[in-house]
């Protein structure tokens, strides 16, 4: 069955919309249920607070059935679009669909089943799971858990596997789209087709970090490992980014069978005592102190952490897990009495955001402020220049939230898929994850996209090699310019040979719906 909340306008004077007969035959095509117009308020908007776009309906399919139907019936109209709407965590509108069909995928049956092949684990899920669920139920049912995660876990898993999806763990195992080996995907022709790298392999390579421009994911089959129970918790800090980035580096380029940390991720903060942006962020404990008397004379306007994990069992002897932490912390060169530690539970420790999100919903500052991030993959060649320039003049004082920085290898991730990195071997993750006060208590969102595009144009003046994460373009010459002539060339044949009327995905604004009809099974 399938839910659709569609738009009536106001009063009975007021002059039908072309698109309304359109939801109407749509709505008895499909035997949708009409459900409240609020709804569409929902899907008008997205966690970026940036731009509110209002559909023609919102359709809550249950199966992959449901969603081909929903696609083929908008190919049969002359300008009808279909965009996934999975927890709304967008930044730029990227899930909107203008006067077009917005599914929300969190209404997509449940399915959470183990699967054994050749005796190893993996996991079938709805693409419209959050994995904040997949964490919890593997680990309850099964004592396995998925091998690379984002930060945030309240993101459905299509949501994230159409972009990279991104985390601590992604030096070791790569991007999310890594850990992947089938997925059951809509296509923009409203075929269902399951596909893996050697069943329909072009497909599985187009919709991993496709942007959602090729097809809907409605399963997705996930590599396993044995879960562990606990996680030594780690956070030190550095005065210099050349000992920040060299220490990162030579985490993360551990050669297998090493001892090594199994999460490094970093971040910059203000070296000052403001509470959301310097020295009170660092403490993993209320009982922790940050004591500023151990900052060297020479230390600049902003301070780096490198944060770290270990994972354990039980059964791991206590010692031993003190030796593999001391020997490696033991060659880095953080400053001597900033060292931040606790011990956690592996899942508490993958749920670590939802205690921020809760925070920050009771500060009005998650639901109720605009969130104009900005996601980008830079060079190690230029991640020292970009320091001097964005982190320690641009942004010294912070951006009322996390300011991500950490080394990702580029062997790690698959160049079949759609998603486009920077060419250097080591590239940085560099999020702004801003969660200032909406006006007047915080600066206007404007100023912070302007922000934004000055740190973006001053990347491409001094010719940067960096690609933008969760990308958003308003011209044709900039997607090209992102993807590269080669990358664009087979980006738009995957487009033609999956989603050739430009059904999908509208909000992205990289191509234009195509009227012509298209010839579809009914």
């Amino acid at each position: 069955m399938i839910a659709c909340a569609e738009h009536f306008l106001p009063g009975n004077d007021a002059e039908p919309k072309p698109h309304d007969d359109v939801v109407s035959t749509l709505s008895k095509a499909l035997g949708v249920q009409a459900i409240t117009t609020d709804d569409l308020e929902i899907a008008s908007k997205d966690f970026g607070g940036l731009k509110f776009v209002k559909p023609l309906a919102l359709i809550r399919p249950s199966t992959a059935d449901d969603v081909a139907r929903v696609v083929r019936a908008a190919a049969r109209s002359p300008t009808l679009t279909v965009a996934a709407r999975g927890n709304g965590h967008s930044i730029n509108g990227q899930a909107m669909a203008e006067q077009g069909l917005v599914l929300d995928m969190r209404a997509m049956d449940e399915l959470v089943r183990l699967v054994t092949i050749d005796g190893a684990p993996y996991v079938d899920v709805s693409g419209g799971a959050l994995w904040e669920d997949v964490l919890k139920r593997c680990v309850s049912e099964f004592g396995l858990t998925p091998r690379s995660w984002t930060d945030y876990l309240s993101l459905t898993v299509g949501g994230t596997l159409s972009y990279a999806g991104v985390s601590g763990q992604a030096f070791r195992y790569g991007p999310q789209t890594s850990n992947v080996t089938e997925l059951e995907v809509v296509t923009g022709k409203g075929e269902t087709i399951v596909c893996s790298k050697t069943q329909s392999p072009e497909l599985f390579f187009a919709v991993l970090g496709g942007l959602g421009q090729f097809g809907i994911i409605t399963r997705a089959r996930i590599v396993l490992q044995e879960a562990p129970h606990t996680v030594r918790w780690i956070r030190v800090v550095y005065s210099e980014f050349e000992e920040f980035s060299s220490d990162a580096e030579w985490l993360v380029r551990r050669e297998e069978g090493e001892s090594s940390f199994d999460y490094v991720e970093g971040f910059v903060l203000a070296n000052s005592e403001d509470p959301s942006n310097g020295w009170p962020t660092l403490p993993l404990d209320p009982q922790q102190v940050f004591d500023p008397i151990h900052i060297p004379s020479s230390a600049g306007p902003v301070l780096y952490c490198l944060e770290l994990a270990l994972h354990y069992r039980y059964s791991d002897n206590p010692s031993h897990v003190d030796a593999v932490v001391d020997g490696l912390l033991g060659r880095l060169r953080f400053i001597k009495g900033l060292k931040f530690q606790v011990d956690i539970g592996y899942t508490e420790f993958l749920l670590r955001v939802k205690r921020d999100e809760e925070h920050a919903r009771a500060n009005g500052v998650w639901d109720d402020a605009p969130h104009p991030w900005l996601n980008l993959f830079v060079s190690k060649s230029n991640i020292a220049e970009f320091d001097g320039e964005v982190f320690k003049k641009i942004l010294k004082d912070g951006v009322h939230g996390p300011i991500l920085v950490y080394p990702l290898l580029r062997d790690k991730w698959d160049s079949r898929q759609s998603v486009v990195v920077p060419e250097s071997e080591i590239f940085y993750i560099v999020a702004l994850l801003r969660f200032s006060p909406a006006p007047p208590k915080g600066p206007p969102p404007q100023l912070l996209v302007e922000q934004n595009r000055q740190i973006l144009q001053l990347c491409l003046a001094k010719a940067f090699d960096f690609k933008l994460y969760f990308p958003h373009y308003h011209s044709r010459q900039d997607w090209i310019n992102h993807f590269g002539n080669h990358q664009w060339s087979r980006f738009v044949d995957r487009k033609t040979a999956f989603d050739p009327m430009a059904i999908l995905a509208p909000g992205q604004k990289i191509f234009s719906r195509v009227p012509q009809p298209y010839s579809v099974t009914q």
